[in-house]
C-alpha cells in the first residue's frame, strides 16, 4: 500500500514513477495502464504522478522517452492558417526526427509493435485515445481522416529513417515539405 506524501528524493521518486510506468504500459498496453496501478507498481501516492506529469499522457510520452508531445503537435498545427497546417505537420515531424537520439525511442516503438501484440497495443492505445483524437478535434474532421495523415507521417518516417531508402532518405526538408504537405493538406481540406 502506498503510503501518502511524497517519497524522499524527488529525482529518485520521478525515476520510480517512469519505471514502473514503462512496466505498466508495457504490460497492460496504453489503455490498461492507470495512474493508479502506475502509482502503485511505484509505491507511491497517485498524486505524485499529477504532481510531476500533469497527465497519463505525459507520462507515457516521458517514459517510452517520445519527442512527440500531444499538445504541442495540436500547438502547431493550430498555430497558423489553416492552409498551411499540413506544411506545418510535415515540418513538425521532420525537426522532431532530425536528431538520432530524439527518434531512436519511436523508432522503437514502431519496430517492436510490428513484432510484437503488447507493443502495438500499446502504441495503438496511445494513438487512438490521444494523439488521434486530439488532433481530430482541434482540426474539426474526422479521425479516420487523421489516421491517414497519421499513416503519411510514418511511411515517410520508416523508409526516411529505418528503410533509409533513397533518394528520400536523402531528401532535403523542402524538397519533402513540397512533396508530402499537399497531401496533408487534402485530408485536412477535403469535404466531409
Amino acid at each position: 500500500m502506498a503510503r501518502p506524501g511524497r517519497r524522499p528524493g524527488q529525482t529518485e521518486t520521478r525515476e520510480r514513477i517512469l519505471a514502473a510506468a514503462r512496466k505498466q504500459f508495457g504490460e497492460r498496453g496504453y489503455t490498461g495502464a492507470t495512474i493508479r496501478s502506475i502509482a502503485a507498481e511505484a509505491e507511491v501516492n497517485p498524486a505524485l504522478l499529477h504532481h510531476f506529469f500533469g497527465s497519463k499522457d505525459q507520462v507515457f510520452v516521458e517514459a517510452l522517452q517520445l519527442p512527440i508531445n500531444p499538445d504541442i503537435v495540436v500547438g502547431v498545427l493550430t498555430g497558423g492558417p489553416r492552409e498551411q497546417a499540413g506544411e506545418r505537420m510535415v515540418r513538425l515531424f521532420l525537426s522532431l526526427f532530425a536528431s538520432e537520439q530524439a527518434r531512436q525511442p519511436v523508432l522503437a516503438i514502431l519496430r517492436s509493435a510490428t513484432q510484437n501484440e503488447q507493443a502495438a497495443r500499446m502504441m495503438r492505445g496511445f494513438l487512438e485515445r490521444v494523439m488521434l483524437a486530439r488532433v481530430s478535434e482541434a482540426l474539426g474532421i474526422s479521425t479516420l481522416r487523421v489516421s491517414g495523415m497519421a499513416g503519411q507521417i510514418m511511411g515517410l518516417m520508416l523508409l526516411r529513417y529505418v528503410v533509409c531508402a533513397e533518394p528520400i532518405a536523402s531528401a532535403s526538408e523542402d524538397e519533402i515539405v513540397a512533396m508530402v504537405a499537399p497531401v496533408l493538406q487534402q485530408y485536412i481540406d477535403a469535404p466531409a
